[in-house]
C-alpha cells in the first residue's frame, strides 16, 4: 500500500471509532467538521459508511448538507462544492485540504494542469497562491511534480492514490482500464512486428557478408596460386642477366688475351680494348634474345 495512503487511513481510524457515539445528527456534523479538518485525513468512504454518519443523508437539511460535504471530501472538487448551494462554510484547512483533493483529481489529464485552468477550478486569487498549494501538496506526499514556470503548467509525474471511488463508477472505470490495455496490445503487437522486421534485416545483412567474405577469400586464394609462378622467371631473367655478363667477362678476357699475344708478337704490351664493354651488352643482348 501506498505509505501516503496509509497514514491517511490511520488518521480517519480515530473518527470511524468516534462516530459511534456520535448517536445525534449534531454530534455525526460535528464529526464531519472535525474528520475534514484534521490533518493527514484524504480519504472519508470508511466514515461516510458508518451508521450514524450515513444517517444524516435523512437528517433536517441543516445536517444532511454535512453528509453532502463529506461526499464532496471523498470523491468531489472543488467545482463541486461551489456548484451546490447552501452547504456549510468551509474553515481555512477545510478549504486548503479540498483544493488539494481537486489538483489530485484533475491531474489526470495534462490539459487541466495550465495556470489559467488550476486558478479557475481552483478559485485561486494568483499563480504565488497556486504554486503555493502544489508546493504545500508535494511536501504532503499527495504528488510528484514540478512547476513549469515558463511554460505556465504544472508537470505531475505521479498521484497517490487518495481519491475513494464515485458511487457507479466501477463500469466506468473498467471501461477505461479495458481501452487502456486494447492499446498495450495494440503497441505490443506493433514492437513484435517490428523487432521481427530487424531480425529478418539482420539475417539478410549477415548473409550477404558472408557471401561477400567468401568471395574475397576465393580471390585470394586464386591470387595465390597465380602468384608462386613468377618467381621462377624472375630467377630466370636474374640468371639470364648473370650468364651475359660472365659471358662478357670471358670475352674481354679472351681479348685481352689476344691482344697480349699480338703484343709479344710486336714486341709490345697494350691495354684491354674499350669495346669490351659492348661485347658485354651485345652478349647480353644475345642472352635476352
Amino acid at each position: 500500500m501506498d505509505p501516503t495512503q496509509q497514514k491517511a487511513l490511520n488518521a480517519l481510524e480515530s473518527f470511524v471509532l468516534l462516530s459511534k457515539s456520535a448517536t445525534s445528527p449534531r454530534s455525526a456534523a460535528d464529526l464531519v467538521n472535525q474528520a475534514t479538518s484534521a490533518p493527514n485525513t484524504y480519504v472519508f468512504a470508511e466514515l461516510l459508511q458508518t451508521p450514524n454518519v450515513s444517517a444524516l443523508k435523512a437528517a433536517s437539511f441543516e445536517y444532511s448538507t454535512y453528509h453532502t460535504l463529506l461526499q464532496i471530501f471523498a470523491w468531489g472538487t472543488w467545482a463541486d462544492y461551489s456548484s451546490i448551494p447552501n452547504l456549510p462554510q468551509l474553515s481555512g484547512p477545510q478549504a486548503h485540504k479540498l483544493r488539494q483533493l481537486s489538483l489530485l483529481s484533475l491531474s489526470t489529464s495534462p490539459s487541466t494542469l495550465t495556470y489559467p485552468h488550476l486558478l479557475q477550478a481552483l478559485s485561486l486569487p494568483s499563480v504565488r497562491a497556486l504554486e503555493d498549494l502544489v508546493i504545500s501538496s508535494i511536501y504532503a506526499g499527495l504528488l510528484s511534480a514540478k512547476l513549469n514556470t515558463r511554460s505556465q503548467r504544472v508537470d505531475v509525474s505521479s498521484v497517490s492514490p487518495l481519491r475513494d471511488l464515485r458511487p457507479g463508477s466501477i463500469p466506468t472505470l473498467i471501461s477505461a482500464l479495458d481501452s487502456w490495455n486494447s492499446r498495450c496490445v495494440s503497441v505490443l503487437d506493433d514492437l513484435e512486428i517490428q523487432v521481427r522486421e530487424v531480425k529478418q534485416k539482420a539475417l539478410v545483412r549477415r548473409k550477404r557478408e558472408e557471401r561477400d567474405e567468401a568471395a574475397v577469400e576465393k580471390m585470394v586464394a586464386e591470387a595465390k596460386k597465380v602468384v608462386p609462378a613468377n618467381p621462377p622467371e624472375r630467377a630466370k631473367l636474374s640468371g639470364g642477366k648473370r650468364g651475359a655478363q660472365e659471358a662478357g667477362t670471358a670475352v674481354g678476357e679472351g681479348n685481352d688475351e689476344m691482344e697480349l699475344d699480338e703484343g709479344r708478337g710486336h714486341g709490345r704490351t697494350r691495354g684491354p680494348k674499350r669495346g669490351g664493354s659492348g661485347g658485354l651488352k651485345n652478349a647480353a643482348k644475345r642472352m635476352m634474345g
